[in-house]
């Protein structure tokens, strides 16, 4: 009898964690981007003026650091680390 309701339970929250909700479908994205190796996306930064420093463009998966503040890629068999300034990170 317990067995039969822990299974019923897991469908159940199986099937809630599918329904569509929008967390779940940020951590479905999230998912396909590090199955595929990531998504086309846009990555710029800019100083603390607004100006635009650099930017990149392409299929690639973005990590953070938060113990140093920093973010990375790897772009076109390179590492990029981006380290301070405002980075934006767009999905094209």
């Amino acid at each position: 009898m317990i067995k039969r309701i822990l299974f019923f339970a897991a469908i159940f929250f199986a099937v809630l964690s599918l329904s569509g909700c929008e967390s779940c479908k940020r951590n479905m994205r999230s998912l396909k981007s590090d199955v595929s190796g990531g998504l086309q996306r846009t990555v710029t930064l800019y100083d603390y003026n607004g100006n635009v420093l650099r930017q990149w463009k392409g299929k690639f998966d973005v990590q953070e650091d938060n113990g140093t503040n920093s973010v990375y890629f790897d772009l076109n068999g390179k590492r990029v680390i981006v380290s301070g300034g405002i980075i934006v990170n767009e999905e094209d």
